[in-house]
């Protein structure tokens, strides 16, 4: 049956809904469309379930580092791996109906299935054709093929957060968010982690003086971070698994081996896009990715699209619903703003939790104010008991503008959005010295990281 629409949106999660939020009381005639439950990566299988697992591993780790300095217990906590997933799915069970349920509710017409491109304009989901006026593509990420023997055997973490017992020996494959930050929350469990990192770096996007010391905090937690280890097979052996990598030594490249009980994919997520049949829509794409216009536009003018999909601006939350948010208003109001990525912050939620905004750049740089500092003697870092933390903060000494800022340390994800703020506002580092702050908080340490 053939169907025509004046909008139609193709995915449910961050981008998607963002966008449906903006353009549903504009009295058009809307179709949203998904493959998989409604809500998509973030709220179901991402950031929010994750971020209970590692706020409680915080919780936990921080009774053990207050031992003996006000904790009423002396024995280590562990933590229940088993109730932990349990609270887990209270935050995810019944979101799914309740944001369909939302949607219909808006007068959008709701479709369950995988949808592809016939032509320009057209795109089919199982026996519906559906036409649309516009369609705004926001069909997210998934894991990277790594195209290994044995991949079959690697678990993603997505079914980590539905395992219900953790095994006591695992790897991650890959040193990006997905893996150090479940690592972090394993490690807590008393489980033996480690990290195969292929190249010579983890956390690549990061700042690499603030990535070193959150992996000498890694490695005094137990956790241990191996790079140059490409991957190259995973075999099933009696109860675990056999993971084999390339590791170099003086005299060449031999064959290094993990014996393992489960093995986790965090190397990196692509674009969910490779059925759409986008060629159909002439709809061009770089790198596995859509390329966009700053108006979220595609190659075809009557098609945009956000999100992790998109070779634009980089995967996280924030950026996926400004992208939404930009789509949406240019649909309605023909291209009349585009998208600032000016100060979005981003965090690991590791322990302690590395946060970052703006650019990155060495110590020594000319052109650069750039002040560190090692904070792990200051008193909120004391008092939380943690033994790393640092910041960076990197100024244009041409105009007194901040233009990157690193934290590790407690409460880094908070503190971290002051200088987002300033540096979208378009502030100078000197204003920071005119606010107030309540005290004594990691926020009222900023001051001092200037």
């Amino acid at each position: 049956m053939e169907k025509k629409y004046d909008i139609i949106i193709i995915g449910t999660g961050t981008a998607g809904r963002t966008f449906v939020g903006k353009v549903a009381r504009s009295g058009l005639k809307i179709a949203i469309v998904d493959s998989r439950e409604y809500g998509g990566t973030c709220p179901l299988r991402g950031c929010d379930p994750k971020e209970v697992l590692t706020d409680i591993a915080e919780v936990t780790d921080s009774n053990n580092r207050l031992i003996g300095k006000g904790v009423g217990i002396n024995t280590p906590l562990k933590l229940d791996w088993t109730s932990l997933i349990e609270f887990k799915k209270t935050f995810t069970e019944g979101y799914s109906s309740k944001t369909e349920k939302h949607l219909v509710e808006m007068g959008i017409d709701t479709y369950h299935g995988r949808a592809h491109f016939e032509n320009q304009n057209t795109i089919v989901v199982g026996e519906d054709k559906l036409k649309g006026e516009y369609i705004f593509l926001a069909t997210g990420a998934k894991p990277r093929i790594l195209n290994i023997p044995g991949e079959e055997y690697i678990t993603t973490s997505e079914r980590l957060m539905e395992t219900k017992k953790l095994p006591e020996k695992i790897i991650f494959i890959g040193g990006g968010y997905i893996s150090i930050e479940f690592a972090h929350v394993a490690r807590r469990t008393g489980a033996e982690v480690t990290i195969l990192q292929r190249s010579e770096r983890i956390l690549g996007a990061f700042d690499s003086d603030m990535v070193n010391m959150l992996i000498k905090a890694s490695e005094a937690a137990g956790i241990k971070i191996l790079t140059n280890k490409p991957l190259i097979s995973v075999k099933k052996e009696n109860n675990g698994f056999l993971v084999k990598v390339q590791s170099k030594s003086e005299t060449g490249t031999e064959t290094q081996s993990f014996l393992v009980d489960m093995v986790v994919h965090g190397a990196g997520r692509i674009a969910d896009i490779e059925d759409l049949h986008l060629e159909n829509a002439g709809v061009k794409t770089e790198k596995g990715a859509i390329v966009v216009d700053k108006h979220m536009r595609t190659s075809n003018s009557r098609i945009y699209a956000g999100g992790d999909c998109v070779l634009e601006g980089a995967q996280l939350t924030p950026v996926a619903s400004l992208q939404g948010e930009v789509a949406a208003i240019n649909v309605l109001e023909g291209d009349s703003i585009e998208a600032d990525y000016t100060g979005i912050p981003s965090a690991v939620f590791t322990i302690p939790v590395l946060a970052s905004v703006g650019i990155s750049v060495a110590k020594d740089n000319d052109k650069y104010k750039v002040i560190f500092q090692d904070r792990s003697n200051w008193n909120t870092t004391r008092r939380a008991g943690i033994e790393f933390a640092a910041s960076k903060v990197i100024i244009d000494k041409a105009n007194d503008r901040i233009m990157g800022a690193h934290i590790l340390g407690p409460n880094a994800g908070e503190a971290i959005n002051i200088f987002a703020a300033v540096m979208r506002l378009g502030l100078k580092a000197s204003d920071i010295k005119k606010l107030v702050f309540s005290y004594p908080t990691t926020c009222s340490d900023i001051q001092y990281m200037l």
